[in-house]
């Protein structure tokens, strides 16, 4: 055993003898820990790179609750308390946290599912280093997904964790919001993940995305005020935005809003059927064009 622990590793060391010292795994089992938890591995190194804009990162997480409740929730919000009482039975703070949680989330998805998925594959070409290795191209899209979604549940924590400070939230259900929004942010970003991963130029494709899907679900999903007071010409733009069917949820365990159980079902039904299309359509794109 001592003669083992004192062999020294080097370049050339053989790694199948090297694997019976203890001090490395044979490469059979490498093999079996990658095809198992390839996505993992690549989750993980995802997860290492975020540190490079952790500060970035922490700064948007904190500030931007901050902001968003101090204006709207406490300074609009007291000119709406005043004039009508509230919305839906409650404060304008109540009412507006958990669509201004959800809407801040999804929109990070537009940061994390465009250029950076780009550069994945022109600029810095990480994906293709990493389906050099034994990572399957589905493997490396699930680890994307999966470093992207542990971000966003993050955020929600920080977010959530405001609300609390503001006394936004006034169930103790509320903490499912922190499921929920990510949910949401997933149901938006991933079909988004699918479409960037097509584009091979960069060119107005993600400004047009920002400018008109992003925006208008921004303004016309319910986040400021209940989807029923806008024209009904203008309110399928909610229906067909995750973010109102997130907004939607996260009010019903924020502050127990009036919701049947079957529209629960369904705002639950668009999440994920919308989160698991997008994967197995990045999984598609992602083989076609990580396999040539």
């Amino acid at each position: 055993m001592t003669d083992r622990a004192a062999t020294p590793i080097t370049l050339g060391t053989d790694s199948n003898r090297l694997a019976y010292t203890g001090r490395a795994l044979a490469p059979s089992v490498q093999a079996s820990i990658t095809r198992r938890w390839g996505w993992w591995l690549y989750a993980e190194y995802r997860l290492i790179n975020m540190r490079a804009y952790l500060q970035t990162i922490l700064i948007r997480a904190i500030g931007l609750p901050l902001l968003y409740l101090s204006s709207m929730g406490l300074g609009l919000g007291n000119l709406v308390d005043a004039g009508a009482g509230g919305v839906d039975g409650v404060s304008y703070l109540v009412f507006v946290g958990p669509g201004l949680l959800v809407s801040s989330i999804v929109m990070e998805a537009t940061g994390e599912f465009t250029f950076p998925v780009m550069s994945g594959f022109k600029w810095q070409k990480h994906y293709f280093a990493a389906a050099a290795s034994p990572l399957t191209p589905a493997q490396i899209a699930l680890g994307e997904v999966a470093a992207v979604g542990l971000r966003f549940i993050a955020e929600t924590v920080i977010f959530w964790l405001a609300l609390l400070l503001f006394g936004a939230v006034v169930s103790p259900a509320s903490w499912l919001v922190v499921l929920i929004a990510p949910l949401a942010a997933l149901a938006f970003g991933a079909p988004l993940l699918a479409f960037a991963a097509t584009q091979t130029d960069e060119g107005t494709q993600f400004s047009f995305i920002q400018r008109f899907i992003v925006m208008p679900m921004f303004l016309f999903a319910g986040t400021f005020f209940p989807l029923t007071a806008m024209p009904w010409y203008l309110q399928w733009v909610g229906w067909v935005s995750p973010m109102w069917h997130g907004t939607q949820l996260a009010r019903v365990v924020c502050y127990g809003m009036a919701n049947p159980w079957w529209l629960t079902v369904v705002h639950l039904a668009v999440l994920v059927g919308c989160t698991a299309g997008g994967v197995w359509a990045a999984i598609r794109v992602f083989t076609r064009r990580l396999s040539r």
